[in-house]
């Protein structure tokens, strides 16, 4: 057996020991974890940013894209904890009662929630995700093993260390939330291979990650693909809203895969919104690329490729398409979409339904930015991902994404005749 395997085996051992125990760990206990965790976040964050200040100072040729999702600050050291409290005050998840059926025999069949066991969650250099996986696989019962870029070793060090005193805290184990030993790709290799130890792969990042990942897993995985994601902007729309819409799609946190990476814009309107929203893109720094027709009506647009159109830039560019209407933007969604999140703009409810209806992605919205498709957002108190598989979990993933279900009988003696 290689040192690599070995490493790798022996701590996915104790994350499957630690998840024994947090499965019959009360809700009260988990609470508490997440609480003290929370607590431990602030009172270690100048430790928390300089460790970050680490990672960043070793950054070399990588774009401002990459760099700001690595970035920490207090006021995002702030939001972790409080997302570890809002993760605390939802619901208890496990044995809640999904279905009750009484049979004409008298035995009473129920289906109830439970943990799913060891989740491993490899994802690249984004430290927020090392606590909300932490947070969530914790509400739900669940041992995680945390696979994060190399980019962001210290900074996911830290945060766990404040996770480790929160589970201290409440008597759970360590070993219920810990980073993988060794980030190189022959240890994710071996995660993802080892049935038995581990019940869940969650992959979360670029192409070549999620193609790495599935190629060698031996147990199931849930992928979280890039995100081609598309504002059409209707006839119909309302030309203010648009503006602000794509703006906001586009400009906050531009290196987050539920970023706007293309407008489609309807012919009839096109002279009549695509000159103030470039201006207020361009005011914003956005780099608009833009097809032959969209370069009618404003002529320095850079010209867009055919490349552009699948592009996930996640960046401030910006590519711009003139369509003939709601037939056509279904067509190029469709063609150039990855199914992570897609929104129409529209005072035409029957056409916004159509849109709905049709685009067959994770999350649509109607009137609404892109950037909303977040767990947050939603009500889930945080997120692990966007799920673009179509088992077991669609969107963005909360708690009760992290269970799976059980049946329970209660019986008087039947049998089956």
């Amino acid at each position: 057996m290689s040192t690599t395997r070995s490493s790798v085996e022996h701590q996915a051992g104790a994350a499957r020991r630690a998840a024994a125990q947090l499965h019959h760990a009360g809700d009260p206990a988990r609470k508490t974890a997440l609480g003290a965790a929370a607590s431990a976040i602030r009172a270690r964050a100048q430790a928390i940013l300089a460790a970050n200040a680490r990672d960043l100072d070793a950054l070399t040729d990588r774009p401002a894209a990459f760099r700001d999702r690595l970035t920490m600050s207090p006021a995002r050291v702030e939001g972790l904890a409080c997302a570890l409290e809002e993760i605390a005050a939802l619901p208890d998840p496990l044995g809640r009662v999904l279905d009750v059926r009484r049979r004409p025999n008298g035995m009473e069949v129920r289906r109830i929630r439970v943990p799913i066991g060891v989740i491993a969650m490899i994802y690249e250099s984004r430290p927020n995700v090392t606590v909300d996986a932490a947070g969530l696989c914790l509400r739900a019962g669940n041992a995680v093993i945390l696979r994060g870029g190399t980019e962001s070793l210290h900074s996911d060090q830290a945060l766990v260390e404040a996770i480790h005193e929160g589970l201290r805290a409440a008597d759970l184990p360590v070993a219920a939330v810990t980073l993988l030993d060794r980030r190189d790709y022959e240890a994710i290799r071996e995660l993802v291979g080892l049935r038995g130890l581990v019940d869940l792969v969650i992959p979360r990042g670029g192409e070549a990650l999620i193609n790495l990942v599935t190629e060698h897993a031996r147990v199931p995985v849930l992928k979280h693909e890039k995100g081609v994601t598309h504002v059409f902007v209707d006839r119909a729309a309302d030309l203010d809203a648009a503006v602000r819409i794509v703006v906001n799609a586009k400009t906050n946190r531009p290196s987050t895969c539920n970023a706007l990476e293309t407008v489609l814009i309807d012919a009839p309107i096109a002279a009549r919104v695509l000159p103030p929203l470039a201006a207020a893109l361009r005011g914003a720094h956005v780099e608009i690329r833009g097809d032959a027709e969209a370069r009618r009506f404003v002529p320095d647009l850079i010209p867009a490729s055919a490349d552009d159109w699948a592009a996930e830039y996640l960046d401030l560019i910006l590519a711009v398409r003139i369509v003939d209407g709601l037939d056509e933007a279904l067509a190029h969604i469709g063609t150039y979409g990855t199914g992570l999140a897609d929104a129409i703009v529209t005072e035409d409810r029957a056409r916004a339904e159509r849109f709905v209806r049709e685009v067959d992605s994770a999350a649509v919205l109607v009137n609404a930015s892109t950037r909303l498709v977040d767990g947050g957002q939603f009500g889930l108190g945080a997120e692990v991902g966007i799920s673009t598989s179509r088992l077991h979990a669609r969107g963005p993933m909360g708690v009760e994404d992290l269970t799976t279900t059980k049946w329970v009988v209660w019986g008087t003696g039947q049998i089956r005749e």
